[in-house]
């Protein structure tokens, strides 16, 4: 558990300018801890190009308090209550605010996802999935949309569900979901989000929600979803992280089935009944998480102390461009030491001129 002093430092970390998780936990490796690291950004962000702004220390107290007033908390990755699935995911955000209890986390989990128009038999048939994968003993997590989300969460009140927000904690989105929110967690469930406490969601903020979805699961179902739907980019999600994907297959005449379909013919688990889900996740409910269990604080140095020298630091911005670039070939070409690299891609990244991608690549913003 972090002290009171380390929660607050890690808050303002994450909420500064231009950090993310992966920036997050480079900032930890080079630094040890976040009270360093926040010292630090100023300069290393100068150094790439702009200064950044740190995250006022008033500013982290007051989201501390509205979090307190609603009866919520901050869990820090490697804490007790961070989600154990989630805790193995690549760039897992490392604080989540949590509202209610956190050992729903630690069970195995199925995610359900699907159409906020949903038809009235895959309302019927998210219910059955979820009342009977409850039953079974899986946490049933959704997005607490309209339709598909909304009653896989319900069917799964007596069992365990955990609600993922795309804003706040104190920003519900619909807002006509806040009995059923309330219900969660009154019914022993969590509600989780990585924003902060007045953020209200925006379209782009959909899709890093989807990815706590997908990532808080062994395994993700999708019902129905149109071809251009949040639901499909859950499932590319959840592929891209190692999870089992499933799908319900629909008439070839309705809209809402034309994702699922496409799931099934590209490698998706077609689901017909809830023991096509539970025969598949079987092997793995009893497998531990693969993660690492040490808290950040505790993370070793991983870049060298030396300084690149401002050659070798033009040289290692040189080999960057538009097109994205594996760190490793970044080092055999400038011959650098790992840590220089790390170092400089750092110092870009704060500076808001560094894009990172899938598969651990870089590119410049020009």
């Amino acid at each position: 558990m972090l002290t009171d002093e380390m929660r607050l430092a890690w808050l303002r970390l994450i909420r500064s300018e231009n950090v993310g998780p992966a920036t997050f936990r480079a900032l930890i490796n080079r630094f040890g801890t976040a009270e360093a690291a926040l010292e630090a950004l100023p300069e290393l962000s100068a150094r790439g190009g702009r200064q950044v702004t740190v995250f006022p220390e008033d500013a982290a107290h007051e989201e501390m308090a509205r979090a307190t007033k609603l009866g919520a908390r901050f869990v820090c990755l490697g804490e007790p209550d961070y989600p154990a699935l989630l805790r193995s995911a690549d760039n897992a955000p490392p604080l989540l605010a949590m509202m209610g209890d956190g050992s729903t986390s630690q069970r195995p989990a199925l995610s359900i996802v699907g159409a906020r128009n949903a038809s009235l038999s895959g309302i019927k048939l998210t219910r059955m999935f979820a009342r009977e994968a409850g039953e079974a003993g899986y946490v049933i997590v959704s997005g607490l949309a309209r339709g598909i989300d909304a009653a896989a969460h319900e069917a799964a009140l007596p069992t365990g569900t955990i609600g993922v927000f795309a804003g706040g904690l104190d920003k519900p989105y619909p807002p006509e979901n806040r009995p059923l929110m309330r219900q969660i967690v009154d019914q022993g469930g969590c509600l989780i989000s990585e924003m902060p406490f007045g953020w209200k969601p925006r379209a782009i903020d959909f899709p890093r929600r989807n990815r706590l979805v997908a990532g808080l699961c062994l395994g993700l179902l999708v019902v129905e979803a149109a071809l251009r739907s949040g639901s499909l980019i859950s499932a590319r999600l959840a592929g891209e992280l190692g999870r089992l994907v499933f799908a319900v297959p629909g008439s070839p005449l309705d809209p809402r089935a034309a994702g699922t379909n496409r799931l099934i013919r590209e490698g998706a688990i077609l689901t017909t009944e809830t023991n096509d889900i539970l025969e598949a996740l079987r092997p793995l409910a009893g497998r531990p998480p693969e993660a690492d269990e040490r808290s950040l604080e505790e993370a070793e140095m991983a870049a060298t102390p030396e300084e690149p020298a401002e050659d070798e630091r033009a040289r290692i911005v040189e080999t960057l461009g538009p097109v994205p670039v594996a760190i490793d070939d970044i080092i055999a070409h400038t011959e650098a030491a790992p840590g220089a690299v790390q170092l400089v891609l750092l110092e870009l990244d704060l500076a808001g001129r560094l894009e990172r991608h899938s598969g651990g690549t870089v590119s410049l913003l020009l």
